[in-house]
């Protein structure tokens, strides 16, 4: 007589059962580690915009952040206000930084109005307007968080991505490519430009600040146009407000 683990029906059984202790065993510690996983979010963002204007632990050719126990008490510091800019409408809102800027990208794309997320800092009676942007690289995701003054001028930028190559577009996040944009205009005779990361721009030392670029990283050109797209795009959608602001 066959032994009855050796049937199909107890196979499929065994699978089953299998799948839904394994798959409950995952959603539970999903559940337990998610306000840690939040938290850690939460933390990275302000770490971000912290380090675009120019807050953080950097030595002479690493970008460093502030320590995550350090980063809330230096983000209530420096950051004075958190805006959210939708069409005409333009409100304070002390959780900004947790809007999700992939999603307002699709929102918009359904034809809905976009929030856009601004913080405003002050740092050695210095004011910053930081946005955090994003665009697509060579193989995913790519953004940022630059630091403008009240002309658009770039004050300092942080740059991150998903996927893009070690060595080569992965190099967007190195202190050397980021430090580039300072400085950077972001406009040209009153219109608003944007800033390209260009091979051939013949200023390696980037000592021309208007001249709307900034020297590409060697063999990412794809992901050199990303930051491109994304720049031009992205902060694109502010000039309306430092417009404004001028006006004010």
């Amino acid at each position: 007589m066959s032994n009855r683990t050796d049937s199909n029906i107890y196979t499929i059984l065994f699978a089953i059962a299998m799948v839904i202790v394994v798959g409950g065993l995952l959603a539970f510690t999903a559940s337990a580690l998610r306000p840690k996983i939040d938290n850690n979010e939460r933390l990275e963002k302000q770490q971000n915009i912290l380090y675009a204007m120019g807050v953080n632990a950097n030595d002479e050719s690493s970008a460093i952040f502030v320590s995550t126990d350090e980063a809330p008490e230096l983000f209530a510091k420096y950051i004075t206000k958190q805006l959210v800019i939708q069409g005409d409408d333009i409100s304070e809102n002390t959780e900004a930084y947790l809007i999700d800027v992939k999603k307002e990208q699709t929102s918009a794309k359904a034809g809905n109005e976009r929030k856009l997320p601004l913080f405003i800092g002050n740092k050695d009676g210095k004011t910053f307007y930081i946005a955090p942007i994003r665009g697509k690289g060579l193989w995913d995701a790519i953004w940022a968080y630059v630091a403008m003054d009240e002309n658009m001028v770039v004050q300092g930028a942080y740059f991150d991505h998903k996927g893009e190559t070690a060595g080569l577009g992965a190099n967007i996040k190195q202190r050397y490519f980021m430090d580039d944009f300072i400085g950077e205009n972001l406009m040209n005779n009153g219109s608003f430009k944007g800033i390209a990361v260009a091979k051939g721009n013949n200023d390696p030392k980037n000592t021309d600040k208007n001249d709307n670029e900034v020297d590409a990283i060697a063999g990412a050109t794809i992901t050199g146009d990303g930051v491109s797209a994304m720049l031009k795009s992205e902060l694109r959608q502010y000039v309306s407000y430092f417009e404004n602001l001028k006006n004010n």
